[in-house]
């Protein structure tokens, strides 16, 4: 495998709430130069919370880039200098109201490495205590607890995102750690 390329200039062209846009030129030891457009955005947490063995929490709001809403396990960008783990405890209760009586780090995955710098943390929360959400002013979600049955429908019938594919896959195949821990 070659080298990584070097990076010759970078330059912000766009910056926002969620994520900003820069423009890489980086030169390949062959010596060819290319533009590499990348999404910089910050780490992020979701959280696989299952209230009893065969049940999950699952929130429901609109995603404006898939025009319709779509079933997602509870997930939220980590604050700046804020633990994944505190971030995971943070977003299951304002996005749901449950509290984990423990939390556990499955895994970190690239969410989408050719533009994208994310990297998403996965939690297992389970003990949990239910109180009320504490939803930022701009979401508007609705939560459920439903069956892991009922939740792959949820997928088959393509009202459901990626982290929630995973998470179900995780419940199904045992419950182990998956990826590596990026530390970000």
């Amino acid at each position: 495998m070659e080298e990584a390329p070097r990076l010759i200039g970078s330059r912000l062209c766009f910056e926002g709430r969620v994520f900003n846009v820069r423009v890489d030129d980086v030169r390949f030891g062959d010596g060819s130069e290319h533009r590499v457009d990348v999404v910089e955005h910050r780490a992020s947490v979701a959280i696989v919370a299952t209230p009893a063995p065969d049940s999950i929490v699952l929130v429901r709001q609109y995603r404006h880039p898939a025009a319709m809403s779509l079933w997602e396990i509870p997930a939220g960008t980590s604050d700046p200098n804020e633990s994944p783990a505190d971030g995971a405890r943070r977003e299951l209760r304002e996005e749901t109201g449950y509290l984990a009586g423990r939390l556990r780090l499955l895994g970190s995955v690239w969410t989408t490495p050719g533009f994208c710098s994310e990297v998403m943390h996965f939690f297992h929360a389970d003990r949990l205590t239910a109180g009320e959400p504490a939803m930022e002013e701009y979401e508007r979600i609705e939560v459920r607890t439903c069956t892991r049955e009922a939740a792959w429908r949820l997928v088959a019938e393509g009202t459901a995102d990626a982290k929630t594919l995973l998470a179900l896959f995780w419940l199904q195949g045992g419950e182990g750690e998956f990826g590596s821990h990026f530390g970000r």
